[in-house]
This record gives structure tokens, sequence and C-alpha cells, in this order.
């Protein structure tokens, strides 16, 4: 495993960090959570990164208890607020509110005093931006959370929050956008910003919800159990991508992975990692043996003639517009 600092903090994270989205109290049963929590340990990831919304916050307490006995500086724990976990009105967003109760109930569930890092899931148009970071500011300034950190913001907002971040003594210092070969929306505006500012990119979806891996073919059904097959939140995001002409690029890769002896996954996870603004690259898994896969992809070196040729194949199907980052900012509650 390799190590980088997040953004130009002091914090080092593991360059693969361990997600679980769409896995842990959800698709994976608790022993086969546990197990690839432990794979992940073994292989070196530190940094584990979930959300309080995930599984209607199950996944928060399956890697509290996968983790229970690890020496808590040994690891680092981020997690997120915004989306709903009530039916309350104020059981979302970003007020003050929600996020007091919210930091309160993640590190119950985590069985923890504090998370490294504390994300603003989404950007929340219906509270003021001041009332937010004011709130992160008290998160931080009572030990519950280390840093803070938002999840697809627009880069004007993100410079916004950090300009109000520096002004509050808190450390505003990542951003968690879907990025990948395919989906390169953050690179016209979001990371110069990000650049400019300090802050790092904590990117899920680097394999795209699992179509860098080519177990996807043109004419062919979705492998039982795949992604594309899962009604809990998976095939909502991967229609984008089961195209025949995004479908046959991507087998145009299986060469070159064979030539820099990586399976198309693990290409798909160094190319991600081949850009300096990102911190690292979140990876799930169903079973320990993805976990080891995935993180052999830390280190990677890929020469430039070699990513010239994957933008070559790609460059046709990629998605690069950075108005589209805007898609994943909720609309304003009714």
């Amino acid at each position: 495993m390799e190590y980088r600092h997040l953004g130009r903090s002091g914090l080092v994270i593991s360059e693969i960090a361990y997600g679980n989205w769409l896995t842990h109290g959800s698709q994976v049963e608790a022993d086969a959570a546990t197990a690839c929590v432990r794979a992940a340990l073994d292989v070196g990831i530190t940094s584990f990164d979930t959300a309080d919304v995930y599984a209607g916050t199950r996944a928060e307490s399956v890697l509290g208890e996968a983790l229970k006995g690890e020496r808590r500086e040994g690891i680092e724990l981020f997690t997120k607020v915004f989306w709903p976990t009530g039916p309350g009105r104020n059981d979302r967003g970003l007020s003050r509110k929600h996020i007091m109760e919210s930091i309160a109930g993640s590190l119950r569930r985590l069985q923890t005093d504090y998370v490294d890092l504390y994300q603003a899931h989404r950007y929340d148009v219906d509270t003021p931006l001041e009332e937010t970071m004011e709130a992160f500011a008290d998160v931080v300034h009572s030990g519950k959370a280390l840093y803070i950190g938002v999840s697809e913001w627009p880069a004007e907002q993100i410079r916004r929050a950090h300009a109000m971040a520096r002004e509050l003594r808190i450390p505003l210092v990542s951003n968690q956008p879907q990025y990948n070969a395919l989906w390169r929306t953050i690179e016209g505006e979001v990371i110069p910003a990000c650049e400019e500012l300090g802050m790092g990119q904590i990117v899920f979806s680097p394999i795209a919800q699992g179509v860098l891996t080519g177990k996807y073919r043109r004419g062919q059904e979705p492998p039982a159990g795949s992604r594309a097959t899962d009604d809990k939140g998976g095939a909502g995001m991967i229609s984008r991508w089961m195209r025949d002409d995004v479908l046959d690029a991507v087998q145009r890769l299986q060469p070159l992975a064979a030539e820099a002896g990586l399976s198309l996954a693990q290409l798909a996870v160094a190319w991600v990692l081949q850009n300096s603004n990102v911190s690292a690259a979140i990876v799930g898994a169903s079973r320990p043996e993805q976990v080891a896969e995935n993180a052999e992809a830390a280190g990677v070196v890929l020469e430039q003639e070699l990513m010239a040729r994957i933008e070559e194949i790609l460059e046709p199907v990629a998605e690069t517009d950075p108005k589209r980052v805007h898609e994943n900012v909720p609309p304003h509650r009714s």
C-alpha cells in the first residue's frame, strides 16, 4: 500500500480507501462485510469511508462492528451528512440541527469518539452556507471531527465554503466526487479550484460501477449478482454506461491492461491515481479477494504513452463537461 497526504493537510491516508456504499447492511451480510474489512486492513488500507444514509444507517453500524478492537489512531474514518436519515423535515440537509444530530448518531454507530473526516454529502441549496459552516466549526472545535470535506460540490461552492472555513479556523481539506476514466467532469473546474485551495479528491466509483472491469459486454445479459442487476441503488447509476459504444471501448482496453500486467479493474484504479490531485480512490467489495485485487493498483505508475492510448480509446465515450457536476446538486425542497 502507498499513502498520500489529503490535499495539503498533514493527514496521511491510504491511496486506496475502503468504502461501503452499496455493500454493508445491504448487499453483503455482516460476516462477509467483516471479512472484507479485515482483508482491507491486511493489505494496508487504513482509510474507511461510509455515510449515515448508506443502507439506512446500517452501513455505519456494520463498519463500527468490523473495526472494533482496532487501534483507533491507526485508521482514518470518514463519514458524511446530508441525505435523509429519518421521516422528519429536519432529518436531512445541512442545517445546524441536522448536522449536530447526525454527527452524534454517526459516532454512536461507528463506536468512536471522533471521525477523522466529516463530509457534506451534497450542497444544500435550502440552508445558508454560513449556518452549515458554523455548525461544522462547532463539530471540529468540540473534537467530534478532525477535518471537514464536501462531496460532489461545484467549484464555486467549494471556493465559498473554503473562504468561510479559513475565517472559522477549520480545515476544509477534501472533495469526494465521482471520477473515473469515463466520468471526468471534475477535471475542468473542480480539480483546478481544489489544487489552488490545497484540497484533495477522495474519489468514488473509480471502476465506473464495475463497467471498467470489462464484465459487461455488448449483447449479453449482465452477470447475475452484478451491480447492473442490483435494485438497491446500483443499477440506476450504472445505466449511463450500459451502451454498446462504451462497452466496446472498454473491451479495447483489455490488451493495454495485459501489457501493463494489470487486470482491467486495476488499470482503472491506477488511472485515477495518476492524477496528482487525487488523494485516494475508494473501492468497495462484496468478497475479500476483490479488496486484495484492487489494492494492487496502489503505487502503480502508468507510462505516459499508455495513458495516451487509454485516452485515445475512451475519449469518444468519456464525459468531460464540467457543467454536469451540477447534476448531483439536489433541487430545492418543495
